[in-house]
């Protein structure tokens, strides 16, 4: 394995288990020093088990690798910059973060909770913000001093949920339209220091698809390629990481099996004008034609299939 990211330092949220198991190792294993950060709660974000991080920094300096633990919750504040204050203290600095931590409730509308609708939103969208912010104030910081710009690597990780709509998953599915909103924010203001962000919406078999409804959709094959194997996402992930995708920013990717989409930003399809001030007789007419015969869906939103 080709040691690109020797001498770089990365944070990887909800590293115990799963892609950021996998993220963990394959960064280390490029030679970076890693920061696993996991409280080793449940898929339901209950409970804590320290081991679960530890185990994977023993995997990989088992390996040969250079890695600690943070056990701190990525959605607090307080926590999350003193994630970015450990990788300082334990490796000299920091040059990427992945943000992919998450748990999941899932519910409709008409069942939810209050709770698991603000727990959900906390955990994925405030726990990509609140580290992402402390590792933009360290990077800006380290920029002003140098006087140029810096290396720094953000990968947010999204879903495909916030595209579909996801009727079971009110508060999953808007909380990673928010995550991929906030990163291109990021990715606009970091620009100038020297730091890329993006976003990968990984299909994959985890133990967030291997539950609910989508469960049969992920299950592994009986023989042939596996699409949704986690292993086909990480190259994407650890590419955007590296000193090659100094220019890949602001962009929003799809990966899965042996694919890698990007997306566009939302643009118009359909455009309508009037000679005069808007009625609402005049909205009847002008957009009565096209959907009456439209489906009451997303056109080519569908869960993809193995």
């Amino acid at each position: 394995m080709s040691k690109e990211l020797e001498g770089k330092v990365a944070i990887i949220t909800g590293a115990a288990e799963g892609l950021g198991k996998r993220h963990a190792l394959q960064l280390a294993s490029m030679g970076a020093s890693v920061v696993v950060n996991d409280v080793g709660g449940t898929l339901e974000g209950e409970g804590e088990d320290t081991s679960k991080a530890q185990a994977v920094v023993d995997e990989i300096e088992a390996a040969g690798g250079s890695a600690v633990t943070h056990h701190g919750d990525v959605s607090d504040w307080s926590a999350a910059e003193g994630m970015i204050q450990h990788a300082v203290d334990s490796f000299g600095g920091l040059d990427i973060l992945i943000n992919n931590a998450g748990i999941m409730r899932d519910q409709t509308i008409f069942n939810i909770s209050e709770k698991d609708f603000d727990d959900v939103v906390r955990v994925h969208l405030k726990g990509h913000f609140a580290p992402t912010k402390f590792a933009c104030n360290y990077w800006r910081a380290k920029s002003k001093a140098a006087g140029s710009p810096v290396f720094g690597r953000i990968v947010a990780t999204s879903s495909e949920a916030f595209l579909f709509g996801s009727p079971g998953q009110p508060n999953y599915a808007a909380a990673k339209g928010g995550i991929t909103a906030f990163t291109m924010g990021v990715a606009q203001l970091m620009l100038k220091y020297g730091v890329t962000a993006n976003v990968v919406l990984p299909r994959a078999r985890t133990r967030m698809t291997m539950s609910g409804p989508t469960a049969a959709i992920f299950e592994k094959p009986a023989e042939g390629f596996d699409n949704f194997d986690p292993a086909n996402c990480i190259p994407l992930f650890a590419y955007l990481c590296t000193e090659r995708a100094a220019r890949v920013s602001g962009q929003v990717f799809i990966a899965w099996g042996k694919e890698i989409k990007a997306l566009h930003s939302p643009r118009p399809l359909e455009t309508w004008n009037t000679e005069e001030a808007w009625t609402v007789d005049a909205v009847h007419q002008a957009l009565a034609p096209h959907y009456e015969k439209a489906e009451p869906v997303l056109d080519g939103f569908t869960m993809p299939q193995g």
